[in-house]
């Protein structure tokens, strides 16, 4: 018998599922509860994106944007918006758990598949620390304007910090309160997906309450001539011009992982051909929608050169604008509660991803393991959430942002040039699926090429240390 050569393992692919039963996948039927609409997708997808780019990196991004922070959101979320189209035609003719790993498995191949693996393992796991790290911010914030008291710095303060002469340790600290927001979203991961995208739903219902909550008193403060000059014009950091709105959009472009989060769940949608592709395309027009409202009435209530090191930002700004206490604390104690679901939102999607490429024979099987009660992968769950509880209590956020942000368009951009490989593949011998579901309008190689290309221009200024990290994890990886 003849053994596959090294070229055939490497671009060996999976079967695409077919039939005319449309909740089939390329995971076993009975392994995960098929219990997720287009609602709760649609929700799932928010949840995990609004309060990441709005929420914390504001002071990120607009110290290298300027006020045209707004077209890096614009130039984010056209990017996310090529990518959605795609992901949702790849969604509808492979409705499996694993996203864009499972994707380009069965069209690309498996050694892409690995690389994308490993960029959604570094986006989901550095985004739940990340965000988890800034709902530390709010939770201060929150106390101190309700109560008077502030958790002691020593127990909210990382002990490795990106500091102005470079990385710094402060080996008596330790940020104490990201570990309990993970370890409560593991637990309710852990009761099963029902209960947990249940919980998410309501969490993003508050979430946009609030962020239009701010837009409307900002909005009482706004200023037009925050906006001049439009364009960042200090060069000290190699940021004025478009260079600055570049980089803020490779910063805040990490803020639409929520669009994987929705693919994540193929495996659980009821009906993952329709559901799927239409909860992708939703959650991208609320999530933009929300964005540009939050950024234009913050940029127009505070001067840009206020944002750099601003903790709990949008809290600060309504207190400032008002002169009062209550909104500021409204707004904390409604990012306290709906940025949970970001973290959850980011927490699940990585554990997915892993039973899909353990089930796939790539990683331990530990990982593919399901509860028997609850339907879960358990084990899966407590070892990504350790391991995001080491990181977000001591690292500094300053080194995530970014790495978030590469492995969300690497990975972004491997599903794009795998939509012009699977409309070549066959269903199978039958083809009983050909031509159904969602398909990018224009031909499969206008959209997904414009998708790459715009993934490659963001990436381009990333910094020379977030390529150096980013290479050093795949080739761990």
């Amino acid at each position: 018998m003849n053994q596959p050569s090294l070229r055939q393992k490497l671009f060996r692919t999976t079967s695409i599922p077919a039939g005319e039963d449309e909740s089939v996948s390329l995971i076993p039927a009975d392994s995960l509860h098929r219990t997720l609409g287009v609602f709760s997708l649609t929700m799932l997808g928010v949840g995990g994106t609004i309060g990441t780019g709005i929420f914390f990196t504001l002071a990120e991004a607009v110290p290298k944007a300027g006020p045209a922070v707004i077209l890096s959101f614009l130039m984010a979320a056209f990017t996310a918006g090529l990518t959605a189209l795609c992901y949702a035609e790849l969604a509808s003719r492979i409705p499996a758990s694993g996203s864009s790993y499972s994707y380009v498995y069965a069209s690309v191949g498996e050694f892409f598949a690995y690389i994308a693996a490993a960029c959604l393992l570094l986006e989901f796991e550095l985004a739940a620390s990340a965000t988890a790290i800034g709902w530390s911010a709010y939770l201060n914030n929150f106390i101190e304007n309700a109560f008077g008291w502030h958790i002691p710095l020593a127990l909210r303060s990382p002990m490795i910090v990106l500091g102005t002469n470079g990385t710094e340790f402060h080996w008596g600290q330790l940020n104490l309160p990201p570990v309990i927001l993970i370890f409560l979203c593991g637990v309710l991961l852990l009761r099963g997906v029902r209960e947990s995208i249940g919980v998410n739903t309501v969490m993003v219902l508050i979430k946009i309450a609030i962020l239009i909550f701010f837009a409307v008193i900002a909005l009482s403060g706004f200023n037009a001539d925050n906006f001049s000059p439009f364009f960042n014009t200090d060069n000290s950091k190699g940021f004025a011009g478009m260079t600055g709105v570049t980089a803020a959009a490779a910063t805040v472009f990490f803020s639409f992982i929520g669009l994987d989060g929705v693919a994540t769940g193929g495996a659980e949608a009821k009906n993952p051909r329709r559901d799927v592709p239409l909860a992708v395309i939703a959650a991208l027009l609320i999530v933009t929608v929300c964005y540009m409202l939050v950024a234009v009435t913050a940029l127009g209530a505070q001067a840009a050169g206020k944002f750099e090191g601003q903790d709990a930002g949008l809290a600060v700004i309504l207190q400032n604008v008002t002169g009062k206490v209550w909104p500021a604390v409204v707004l904390s104690a409604g990012a306290v509660i709906s940025v949970f679901s970001v973290t959850l939102a980011s927490l699940y999607g990585q554990t997915r991803i892993l039973y899909a490429v353990s089930r796939d024979g790539l990683i331990g099987k530990v990982f593919g393991e399901v509860s028997k009660k609850t339907k879960v992968p358990a084990k899966s769950t407590i070892i990504v959430c350790a391991f995001a509880a080491l990181i977000s209590a001591t690292v500094d956020s300053g080194y995530l942002w970014d790495m978030v942000s590469m492995g969300t368009l690497v990975a972004f951009g491997i599903v794009s040039a795998a939509v012009p490989v699977i409309r070549r593949k066959p269903i199978d011998a039958d083809s009983h699926l050909r031509g159904k579901g969602f398909r990018v309008p224009f031909g499969p190689h206008l959209i997904p090429g414009l998708s790459i290309l715009s993934c490659l221009y963001i990436i381009k200024d990333l910094s020379v240390t977030t390529y150096t990290v980013f290479g050093i994890w795949m080739v761990i990886a």
